[in-house]
C-alpha cells in the first residue's frame, strides 16, 4: 500500500433560519428529525435516496457511540461514518468528531477525520448557524476532498433549513 501525506483543510458554512435556537438544536437531538433532513433529505438527480443499511443516532456527551451510519447499494460502494458527541450546550452548541470511510469486505478504509463545531446564535425571531469544520483528509486524492466535504456539509443545512421550514 502506498502510503500519501494527509492534506488538512478548515472551512465554515453560516445559515440563518426562521426558526428558533431551540428548535435548530432539536433538529439535530431528536432521531427521527435528524434522520429526516440529515439523511432522508439528500434525495439524488434521478430522485433516488441513499440506502441506509445502519443507523444509530445517541445524542450525547461521551456515549459510546454517538452515531452509527452505513449507507450504499450496488452502485455505490458502502460508506461508513462514526460519530462522537464532545460536547452539547442545548440551544448553543453542538461539538463533533467524526470519521468516514469505505467499509469493504476486506475491511474499513478511512478517508477522513474531523471536528466540526455547530454554533447558534439568535438572529432576530430566527438563528444563524455557524458550521465549522477541520479535517484531516487521506489517500492520493486528500486535497480534493476539502472542497467536496465543504459542498456536502452545506448542502446538508440547505436541507436542515428546509425540513425547518416545512
Amino acid at each position: 500500500m502506498t502510503f500519501h501525506p494527509t492534506a488538512h483543510g478548515t472551512f465554515v458554512v453560516e445559515r440563518r433560519y426562521d426558526a428558533s435556537s431551540a428548535r435548530v438544536y432539536d433538529a439535530w437531538a431528536d432521531p427521527v428529525a435528524f434522520r429526516r433532513w440529515y439523511v432522508d433529505g439528500d434525495v439524488r438527480d434521478d430522485g433516488s435516496k441513499a440506502n441506509v443499511l445502519e443507523w444509530s443516532h445517541d445524542f450525547r456527551v461521551g456515549g459510546s457511540a454517538g452515531g452509527r451510519f452505513r449507507f450504499g447499494d450496488e452502485s455505490n460502494p458502502v460508506i461508513f461514518n462514526e460519530t462522537q458527541y464532545l460536547d452539547l450546550v442545548p440551544d448553543r452548541r453542538i461539538i463533533t468528531s467524526y470519521v468516514m470511510g469505505f467499509d469493504r469486505a476486506e475491511g474499513r478504509e478511512r478517508f477522513s477525520a474531523c471536528l466540526a463545531t455547530v454554533d447558534l446564535f439568535a438572529h432576530g425571531e430566527g438563528t444563524r448557524l455557524v458550521y465549522t469544520e477541520q479535517g484531516a483528509f487521506f489517500g492520493e486524492d486528500g486535497a480534493a476532498h476539502v472542497p467536496m466535504r465543504e459542498r456536502g456539509c452545506a448542502d446538508m443545512l440547505e436541507f436542515l433549513g428546509r425540513d425547518l421550514a416545512r
